[in-house]
């Protein structure tokens, strides 16, 4: 009978552990693929002291029960030898049809990952806390939260990927953000009807901005996204039945190349109604159109109601600059500043000054384009007083 090893201090060995010259324990076994991998610990068991200079680590033998657990439940050990950013370009990979813009918040997120310390980390080492660290760091690095919940978004279920593979245990990224983070975004609220009126007023009276009056009215008067907006053709408007066929919407790319998507859900494919003043702005506006030798067509599409000085599509960013123009001028001459005023404020103003006046949720649901009837009932929970006073005063009286 062979005589067991022992350690230093006499005490045996189980199979697999040996201690080498230096003192250092090893333990050498096989993983998931028949390959022979090999940790290492400064300490035997958890009640041994580490070396004078060396620094505490968990013992051999707590490496081993975490191997033998792993192996048990199959978990590729080390994490595959992945890195956070590998995972994330791993999981991005695999994402095939997928919009433009969502397609470039990946690509804005792996940017941010390239330049942080973090993304080299293996991601079996990744601790909740290393989570949490690193995404308070990116907040005071001058990040902001809706910035910060984009990459939360992206990377938690590339780590939950990894949870699915059997390369980690835990997925440290789940959590509540905003119990870590600060939310310093801010809330883009509906104006109220008189400064829609005081916006709307002072455009047609300035003569540099006058000409984007009847979209911008039109924006303020139909909900529609700005994407949605800025894709119509002369085809989608149909005076005959006073409606709005939307069923795409334009984006343009970095490199400037134009292109049409679906709607944003399935939903938002519909018909808008139109009242008889956003008629007559639709019929100026293709009135007005520059008459052209050779029409723009994108992915099928021609006949765009509104153009640059190009003669090409304008885009979601030409008319949040014409917002922005024209909300500085106005705030410059008049002393009772107006808030800030986007086209997506204008679908928000219509949407609360929809449901304020009555309209049934589900056929403002359909208006919208919202695929869920949770963010068009929200819209009716963001009242004041005043609107709540109004209503009990109009159920009272009837």
């Amino acid at each position: 009978m062979s005589e067991k090893r022992r350690d230093n201090r006499n005490r045996i060995l189980h199979v697999g552990e040996s201690q080498r010259p230096d003192g250092r324990y090893a333990y050498k076994y096989k993983d998931l693929n028949g390959d022979y991998k090999f940790v290492y610990s400064w300490r035997l068991d958890k009640n041994d002291r580490a070396p004078a200079g060396k620094a505490r680590e968990p013992s051999l033998r707590e490496k081993e029960r975490q191997i033998q657990q792993d192996l048990f439940n199959k978990i590729v050990p080390n994490g595959g030898d992945l890195t956070v950013l590998e995972l994330v370009e791993k999981y991005i990979s695999l994402k095939v049809n997928v919009r433009h813009n969502t397609m470039a918040n990946y690509n804005f997120v792996l940017n941010i990952i390239r330049k942080e310390e973090f993304g080299k980390m293996r991601i079996d080492k990744v601790k909740l806390s290393d989570a949490k660290a690193w995404l308070i760091k990116l907040q005071k690095d001058g990040r902001g939260y809706s910035t910060i919940h984009s990459v939360r978004g992206v990377i938690r279920p590339a780590f939950e990927m990894a949870l699915q593979d059997d390369l980690i245990r835990k997925n440290p990224f789940q959590f509540e953000l905003a119990t870590v983070v600060v939310n310093d975004s801010v809330t883009r609220e509906a104006i109220t009807r008189a400064q829609e009126r005081a916006f709307l007023k002072f455009i047609p009276e300035d003569k540099h901005f006058s000409k984007y009056y009847d979209g911008i009215y039109i924006l303020f008067n139909t909900g529609l996204r700005v994407s949605e907006f800025c894709g119509l053709t002369i085809s989608d408007i149909d005076f005959k039945h006073k409606r709005i066929r939307v069923d795409h919407q334009l984006q343009r790319a970095r490199d400037m190349t134009y292109i049409i998507e679906e709607t944003k859900t399935k939903s938002g494919e519909r018909y808008v109604p139109m009242s008889n003043e956003v008629m007559a702005c639709f019929r100026r506006i293709i009135a007005g159109r520059k008459k052209l030798f050779k029409e723009p067509m994108i992915d099928g599409y021609t006949g765009f109601l509104f153009l640059d000085k190009n003669d090409m599509p304008m885009v979601a960013l030409h008319w949040e600059h014409y917002f922005k123009h024209i909300l500085q001028k106005y705030n410059s001459i008049y002393k009772v500043q107006l808030p800030k005023i986007t086209p997506h404020v204008c679908r928000h103003t219509f949407c609360s000054n929809m449901a304020r006046s009555g309209m049934n949720p589900k056929t403002l649901q359909y208006i919208m384009g919202h695929a869920d009837i949770s963010i068009t009932l929200d819209t009716y929970t963001h009242v004041k007083f005043d609107d709540a006073k109004a209503e009990f005063d109009r159920v009272a009286e009837g």
